[in-house]
């Protein structure tokens, strides 16, 4: 059983979901965490993304990467959001565009990045294990190694240069 704690907040963040981008943006600058505005005002209420806020709202001061672990991200504009060292592994990115975003260091295993756009993204140091690729656009795939590049192709994943 969850603690009052635990359960208190679960429902500050489900309640912070269920409100407008512009409201969860207001909150996100009360509790120090604006830096995240570009992904945290744009998440639909789900079970799992009620989760992934609990792990900001939780310490907000200690925040230092993004943990989206198993967040539904799917669909969203996402262009030039910094998950630098983000942990976005299980994490649904589905059809979400990831235009010239930051994404050096980031964790992508067993995501699923079918049709997703990363045209322009820096991807140095990103982890690709078992993440779902098909379709998705790469464009020139910078800072991709040649290894990543042709596993990721195999995958499915589609670049400029082919």
């Amino acid at each position: 059983m969850l603690n009052s704690q635990t359960q208190d907040l679960n429902l500050t963040c489900k309640q912070f979901l269920e409100q407008t981008p512009q409201q969860r943006l207001l909150v996100l600058k009360e509790i120090g965490l604006a830096r995240y505005a570009d992904f945290l005002t744009k998440m639909p209420l789900t079970p799992s993304n009620v989760a992934c806020v609990m792990r900001f709202f939780k310490e907000p001061s200690e925040v230092k990467f993004p943990n989206l672990k198993n967040a539904d991200l799917s669909g969203l504009n996402l262009n030039g959001v910094n998950f630098i060292r983000g942990d976005l592994s299980g994490t649904n990115l589905r059809g979400s565009s990831l235009l010239e975003a930051d994404l050096l260091f980031a964790n992508f295993t067993a995501a699923d990045l079918r049709d997703a756009d990363l045209r322009g993204a820096t991807l140095n140091k990103t982890i690709w294990s078992n993440a779902l690729v098909d379709r998705a656009n790469f464009g020139d795939g910078i800072g991709l190694t040649n290894q990543q590049n042709q596993d990721l192709k195999i995958r499915g994943a589609r670049f400029s240069h082919d």
